[in-house]
């Protein structure tokens, strides 16, 4: 089965980014302490992540061409993060820094027995975008369109001109935001955490949740990571349930990873793949990520995924 639309061909870029961006501060630890108790970490390290960010990482990569629009913090941590994608080789043409403000950070703390993680983070609130800063030359010059919702109507302003044009929109989602009722309606590719269906419509059946989220929304695909287990994803009438891969070496850390799969799920639909080989292409791309701490670290090339899919 294939992704029921066509794409766009003569535009400068595959995928645009329009979101997150952060700089995370890793603390590794034996277990997750439990509340009101110490714990000594085994080591920590301060590295860029941020979920739209990490993504047109993860594409650049694998050998798409991206942009990245984004608010940076005029402070360490901002030039810190501008220059991570810059290194990358993601255009960053659109992004900004903003006087005053500063960069969106997240403490993670990693339980070194399973690699998973929790995260504390801050966005301040001069990083915002409203719909007159929303940067419609990122949604015309290329052929997909991917966000998060956290400044909802400037994705709204953008996701419409999408429309107009033909641009694809996907969305990063595992919270529920303001406006929402009026963004998801303009998204075709809707992937969520595993729970966000089932809280949204009280549906414990993760099938019957995706139907109904399919129902409301409309959105072409719709889908769910399910972390190591793979992911489950409907379009049209048709599911395809993909298992996920074990990760090389082992699983150091899970930051990251649903950023990587829906990156991985992108590549594919760029490249012409079909549905099911695009999801096995998101959980490679998720798995190679967890070998190493850091939401980029260990973001795989295109060989290495190659090599994964056709072990």
């Amino acid at each position: 089965m294939y992704f029921p639309f066509q794409l766009p061909t003569d535009r400068a870029f595959d995928v645009a980014g329009f979101g997150t961006n952060a700089v995370d501060f890793l603390i590794r630890v034996p277990e997750y302490p439990p509340f009101n108790s110490k714990v000594e970490l085994i080591d920590y390290s301060q590295l860029p992540g941020g979920e739209i960010a990490t993504a047109m990482v993860a594409l650049q990569r694998l050998g798409l061409k991206t942009v990245y629009a984004g608010r940076f913090g005029n402070d360490a941590a901002g030039m810190f993060g501008i220059e991570s994608l810059k290194l990358e080789g993601v255009d960053t043409a659109f992004s900004e820094v903003i006087e005053g403000a500063l960069t969106q950070i997240a403490f993670i703390v990693i339980d070194e027995r399973s690699g998973e993680r929790t995260v504390i983070w801050k966005r301040d609130a001069k990083l915002a975008y409203s719909p007159d800063d929303a940067p419609l030359s990122i949604v015309e010059n290329s052929r997909v369109l991917h966000i998060t919702p956290h400044d909802a109507q400037a994705c709204i302003t953008l996701a419409r001109r999408a429309k107009e044009i033909g641009t694809a929109v996907s969305i990063d989602l595992d919270n529920t935001f303001p406006g929402l009722e009026d963004l998801l309606p303009l998204v075709d590719v809707l992937i969520t955490s595993a729970e966000w269906p089932s809280r949204m419509f009280g549906i414990d059946d993760k099938r019957e949740a995706l139907r109904a989220l399919r129902d409301k929304y409309g959105a072409t695909v719709v889908g769910i990571t399910l972390g190591e287990s793979g992911s489950l994803m409907l379009c049209e009438d048709t599911f395809v349930e993909t298992p996920g891969f074990p990760v090389p070496g082992g699983c150091k850390d899970t930051t990251g990873a649903g950023d990587s799969f829906r990156a991985g799920l992108l590549y594919g639909l760029v490249t012409g793949a079909s549905i099911e080989e695009s999801a096995r292409m998101a959980n490679g791309v998720a798995a190679l990520k967890c070998r190493a701490i850091g939401a980029r670290t260990s973001l795989p090339a295109h060989d290495e995924l190659e090599s994964l899919l056709g072990s």
